[in-house]
């Protein structure tokens, strides 16, 4: 009777002890006494009948769940295991970098999956610093970091898994890769970097590895070639692009993005960003760091607009770019010359996703400039207006 799946529910006789039960299939209601038995109140027990809120009837369960129930000395170990997590988290915000705006939340999220052994996926424009959160946490953590860009790889295969050679003196030969090693070290942080723009062969070769029922990784496709199993503690942190603006990413495969827990880094906010720049490039000037950041955000605000004038928002590395470019010498117009406006279209005229951001960068130009906001096409305007 303790193997059966059937949940019943039991009622007693008058209510004097020892007396006899009847056992009734709860979803049916049917007699199932004479399956289990007559048997008294004691035997009932022992058999894995529960008293149900004293109402004079008796619900079957596994005996296995009553054994399983904690204590309360187990309820104390565990309630002080998850304070010490929290607290080992608090810790991880401290060894935060200064120059990695990540909020404290999202931080300790990811640090948590990683202490776990978890496969975590962050996402997020370009440029939002999501490998360097990576590399961050690895460090936070004193953890060893494995990267590889899996959206550079031609051989996915080769890399994953290693190649086959051939010498004179040793003949055929397996050369593992070093991501075979590097997932054999417990404890690891291996940073999969680009996820979104791996060959499909790749995702193929990372489900089992990625599976946390399975963590294994196959070294042939025969039925009986050998495994190597991912060591206790081995956590992935992929990357990936979201959104209509980058065109070589793939659809990501739905079962092998269910392998992962996602947290998304955002943009940084024009305050961040300019307290950012101003920590990368401590020479440029606050207002110009101010005017960097603003442009950036503006344009980031307009892509999540109904009517979006643009395509694609003004990264963070564009921005670094051009900080750069003003701590050498140059004046904003030049920047946005050469950093910014080859990113968008000319197409449509003064409609154009060019002149839109033009407009935006000449709000913030103090050099004489600020009149031209057509810049060329403007010019050219005024040409064809001259009767000379």
């Amino acid at each position: 009777m303790k193997n059966t799946q059937i949940i019943a529910r039991v009622a007693m006789g008058p209510g004097k002890k020892g007396m006899s039960v009847r056992a009734y299939n709860n979803a049916t209601d049917e007699d199932i006494t004479n399956e289990i038995t007559y048997m008294t109140l004691s035997k009932a027990y022992k058999a894995g009948m529960w008293l149900e809120n004293g109402s004079g009837k008796w619900r079957q369960i596994e005996p296995t769940i009553v054994k399983n129930q904690p204590t309360a000395k187990e309820v104390e170990t565990a309630k002080s295991e998850a304070d010490n997590v929290m607290a080992f988290l608090n810790t991880c915000v401290e060894k935060r970098p200064a120059s990695l705006f990540c909020q404290d939340l999202t931080w300790k999220f990811i640090c948590r999956s990683v202490m776990r052994g978890r496969n975590i996926l962050l996402t997020g424009p370009t440029g939002t610093g999501k490998s360097q959160t990576a590399i961050a946490v690895a460090k936070s953590m004193d953890r060893e970091l494995f990267y590889i860009n899996l959206g550079a790889t031609q051989d996915p295969r080769g890399t994953l898994i290693g190649n086959t050679h051939f010498s004179k003196d040793a003949g055929t030969y397996f050369n593992e890769s070093a991501f075979v090693k590097a997932i054999q070290k417990p404890n690891t942080v291996i940073l999969l970097d680009e996820v979104s723009r791996a060959h499909p062969e790749a995702w193929n070769i990372l489900m089992t590895v990625l599976d946390p029922g399975q963590r294994y990784l196959r070294l042939d496709e025969a039925v009986d070639s050998p495994t190597i199993k991912v060591a206790e503690g081995v956590s992935f942190v992929g990357t990936a692009n979201i959104g209509n603006e980058y065109t070589a990413v793939r659809v990501m495969d739905r079962a092998l993005l269910d392998r992962f827990v996602i947290a998304e880094i955002p943009f940084l906010t024009p305050t961040e960003e300019s307290s950012l720049i101003t920590q990368l490039f401590p020479a440029i000037e606050p207002k110009a760091a101010n005017n960097l950041a603003d442009i950036a955000g503006l344009t980031r605000v307009e892509i999540k607009s109904d009517s979006s004038r643009i395509q694609t928002p003004i990264s963070t590395r564009s921005v670094w770019e051009m900080a750069g470019l003003i701590v050498d010498g140059f004046t904003l117009t030049e920047c946005a010359e050469v950093s910014i406006y080859p990113l968008y279209s000319q197409d449509g005229g003064l409609q154009s996703e060019r002149t839109f951001v033009k407009q935006l960068v000449q709000k913030y130009v103090n050099d004489g400039t600020a009149d031209n906001l057509m810049g060329e096409q403007a010019e050219t305007t005024d040409n064809d207006s001259t009767p000379f």
